[in-house]
């Protein structure tokens, strides 16, 4: 191989493999396919991905956690991940076994959320933390994938401005943005439009969400920053939860997704831990919701959000079984 050639064959590896933990993300050109969603009948993808499925099993040569992870990972993203599996072999194979293994054959297949809702955590896990840009290319194409509309994918990134701010949700509009071109869809987006006072809508909303008790959080600051406490009704909650266009439960998962990964947010984990529980998830999925995040933030931050969850379940007598 001369000069050239291992440059060029240097660089494909080097876009593949970065930042290559779960869900690399990768410019569909160097794949030469197109998005796996965009392409045939109901009927034939789910022949083509048992046929898959059966392929993964004869090459994982008796590895049931390998064979079950490689047809989730084709489940939910097409051919994009077992590419990155691939280009991993030359530098580090045990990463991409890794990858396969625990991402996708031991979390993504467990019960109490279905992919949907595991993409949408995904999301906001990557989004909170920041310079994730290939991984969320992935992770929003996989969302796409597994029927995620667009308009919830733009809600979820638009939800977490409160939470981790304006440029990380601006950065990852940037890349939805890439996705949907690549992808040809066609996305008309939303624009609100509510005339009634925005305090009002918001104080509604917010005892909705997080009953009486965010009110009193948002009394506890009328002695030191009265403001802070009228922007989280009116923005917060009268301009963003408001919005109908991602459902209170799935805001829930992604805001718990986002903190957990964030870290440092025991106090607002515990409010919003609370407020999953008042919209319908089941301590079992709050469970669900924090150990889905390991793959993308670690253990640590896991184990401290578990520690706040069963603070919050104790204290309501909520029982994970």
């Amino acid at each position: 191989m001369n000069a050239s050639r291992k440059t060029a064959e240097f660089s494909r590896r080097t876009t593949l493999t970065g930042g290559a933990l779960v869900g690399i993300g990768l410019a569909e050109g160097l794949l030469g396919a197109a998005p796996a969603a965009a392409a045939g009948s109901p009927a034939a993808a789910s022949a083509a991905t048992a046929a898959a499925t059966a392929a993964d099993a004869a090459a994982a040569g008796g590895n049931s956690r390998y064979a079950r992870g490689l047809a989730v990972l084709r489940e939910t993203s097409g051919e994009r991940g077992t590419a990155v599996v691939e280009s991993l072999k030359d530098i580090a194979p045990d990463l991409g076994r890794f990858v396969v293994e625990f991402a996708y054959g031991d979390i993504y297949p467990r019960a109490g959320l279905d992919l949907r809702e595991r993409e949408l955590v995904t999301l906001g896990a990557l989004t909170a933390q920041g310079d994730t840009a290939p991984q969320l290319n992935f992770h929003i194409d996989a969302a796409l994938h597994v029927g995620v509309k667009p308009a919830e994918v733009i809600e979820a990134l638009i939800h977490l401005v409160p939470f981790m701010g304006f440029p990380r949700a601006l950065n990852a509009i940037g890349v939805a943005r890439t996705v949907f071109a690549d992808r040809g869809v066609a996305f008309r987006p939303p624009v609100m439009n509510d005339a009634r006072d925005r305090y009002k809508r918001g104080v509604d909303k917010l005892v909705e969400i997080d009953g009486r008790h965010g009110l009193e959080v948002v009394e506890s600051l009328k002695d030191i920053a009265p403001d802070l406490g009228r922007f989280i009704v009116e923005f917060t909650f009268g301009d963003v939860y408001h919005r109908p266009w991602l459902s209170p439960r799935r805001r829930q998962l992604v805001t718990v997704g986002a903190l957990t990964a964030f870290g440092d947010t025991a106090p607002q984990l515990r409010v919003h831990i609370g407020a999953a529980l008042n919209v319908g998830l089941s301590p079992a999925q709050v469970v669900e919701t924090l150990i889905h995040v390991v793959p993308y933030a670690g253990f640590p931050r896991v184990l401290n959000a578990l520690t706040v969850a069963r603070e919050v379940f104790e204290k309501r007598k909520a029982s994970v079984s």
